[in-house]
């Protein structure tokens, strides 16, 4: 049961990423490299100014996956602490020597509980997509 949560939760991540690399992250990344192409064809300046002008060209998609990796992190904490306090709330209820049936009843009251902090997180991805992409298409036109 606890392996079919995390694959759904896993599922959404994974729809969400992609949705934002087609979108998003490739053209910024193709941008970059466009830009640290030109750096290079300029024969004009130093290795230096090259090497400054090829860094300036990855800051912003450096931004877009760093801004994109902190927001799933975020996503994953709040769902870890979720069933974590599932874990805590059985802990408490179980007691310190429970009978095999206490442990069954009390592993269900825990799946369900932990099913319940999945569904949250996977009704708040349409959200946190939403505001991921106005952010990056808010980052990628300051171009």
């Amino acid at each position: 049961m606890v392996e079919q949560q995390r694959q759904r939760i896993e599922q959404e991540m994974t729809k969400m990423i992609n949705e934002l690399d087609l979108e998003y992250l490739r053209k910024m990344q193709a941008d970059m490299h466009r830009c640290a192409a030109r750096c290079c064809d300029n024969r004009d300046v130093s290795l230096e100014r090259v090497q400054s002008c090829v860094e300036n060209c990855s800051v912003k998609i450096n931004w877009a996956q760093s801004y994109v990796q902190g927001e799933l992190q975020q996503l994953q904490n709040k769902l870890q602490r979720c069933v974590m306090d599932c874990n805590d709330d059985v802990r408490v209820k179980m007691g310190p020597n429970p009978n095999e049936s206490e442990v069954e009843r009390f592993t269900a009251i825990f799946e369900k509980c932990a099913t319940k902090c999945v569904d949250k997180q996977i009704e708040y991805v349409p959200s946190l997509l939403k505001r991921m992409k106005t952010d990056l298409s808010r980052e990628h036109q300051n171009s």
